[in-house]
């Protein structure tokens, strides 16, 4: 039995959280079990569940569960006096924070793991905005140059519609989509598969170190904890699940992609691949995933944002009859004026952010144009049909 009270959790998590609605000891008991347990551990995500976090540790060595009887033998060698408190400390050295569900920075998407869901996060970095789309842009470290070319292209545009860019952050495919969103300005969020203070792949420390100034670092595993094979499988159901699409970009026959591609398939989120040359073994993987999963064929960021429910071919403005939120950004702009993305908030009455991602999508639709000083105004046919009088 692990014992402790909420005014020694308190202390415990002491500048590792912010203003949270979930107790100390809640968080404290999660932090634990990050501590005790292998990622996707199902039998700790189902005893936690039914009893919370920190009943779940005082029951640990009483319960007459059979399975929770199983696993106390592999929980058992990393109940050692001080690790947990080494961890905490480390997470405080690195400025990593300590998320766990019921805090508002969550990511409720990794809920649809359910037993298998984290037990706990640590974060580097600013948590991105719930009600962002985000999409998983994955492929092979082996890459090619035309595979990159296409990751950025892929990644680059999708941030600039205001999509969150997630991917791991590994040489190849994960890091020329990290750096084209960056590039783009737009959110990029990381995934590790081992502690967030200690970047991974080592050539990539200051590529994190952007990623976290400008968007989110995750890892379930605390910090102090190494990458192993298993770990980088694992993290893979985490970047499938914080994804509203998953697109695999290029990846060989047996590419750990692969792995990325099923999980998004078991959780039912949209899956698509960049086909690549019928002769090129790079993208072998990608023509699985066409073929085996029913993927959709990816050649731009449009078809990606379709698979969102945001893209595809728009009807004429003439013949829309409804008035939205796109109506109204259409009717806040000129065809002659560039306008700031904020003066149409304005005029739109919409928020800053919304109106920020609705011109991103109505710029890969034709729709908008951007000024080389940033400014925005109608594309001719928009204008032409986006008023109706009476």
């Amino acid at each position: 039995m692990i014992a402790f009270d909420e005014s020694a959790a308190r202390v415990a998590v002491r500048g590792l959280r912010g203003e949270e609605h979930t107790s100390a000891e809640e968080a404290y008991a999660r932090a634990v079990w990050s501590v005790l347990v292998e990622p996707g551990d199902g039998v700790a995500g189902a005893f936690v569940a039914e009893h919370g976090a920190a009943e779940a540790l005082r029951r640990i060595d009483d319960s007459a569960d059979p399975d929770v009887r199983r696993a106390r033998a592999r929980w058992a060698p990393r109940r050692q006096p001080g690790a947990v408190e080494a961890v905490l400390d480390a997470a405080r050295r690195c400025g990593a924070a300590l998320v766990v569900p019921g805090d508002a920075a969550w990511p409720t998407r990794l809920d649809d793991l359910g037993a298998h869901a984290p037990l706990a996060l640590w974060r580097r970095g600013v948590a991105t905005h719930a009600e962002r789309p985000a999409v998983a842009l994955v492929g092979a470290r082996a890459s090619t140059a035309y595979g990159e070319g296409v990751a950025a292209d892929l990644a680059a545009d999708l941030a600039a519609a205001g999509v969150a860019v997630v991917s791991g952050a590994a040489y190849g495919i994960d890091g020329a989509c990290h750096r084209a969103a960056l590039s783009a300005g737009g959110a990029t969020v990381a995934f590790l598969a081992g502690g967030v203070d200690r970047p991974y792949p080592r050539g990539h420390e200051a590529l994190l170190a952007q990623i976290a100034a400008a968007g989110t670092v995750w890892s379930e595993t605390p910090c102090g904890a190494a990458p192993t094979k298993w770990r980088f499988l694992s993290r893979n159901r985490l970047i499938a699940a914080m994804s509203d699409a998953v697109v695999v970009v290029e990846a060989g026959w047996r590419s750990g992609s692969l792995n990325t591609a099923a999980h998004a398939a078991t959780l039912g989120r949209p899956l698509g691949a960049v086909p690549g040359p019928v002769t090129s073994a790079a993208s072998a993987g990608c023509h699985r995933v066409l073929r085996e999963y029913d993927g959709v064929c990816v050649t731009s960021a449009s078809d990606v944002l379709e698979m969102l429910g945001a893209g595809g071919s728009p009807p004429p403005a003439w013949e829309q009859a409804r008035t939205d939120a796109t109506t109204r950004l259409l009717d806040a702009l000129s065809p002659r004026t560039g306008r700031s993305s904020d003066d149409v908030a304005r005029r739109s009455g919409l928020a800053p952010d919304e109106a920020a991602i609705l011109l991103g999508f109505a710029e890969l639709e034709g729709r908008v144009l951007r000024d080389d000083d940033g400014a925005w105004r109608t594309a001719a046919r928009a204008a032409a049909g986006g008023r109706t009088t009476g």
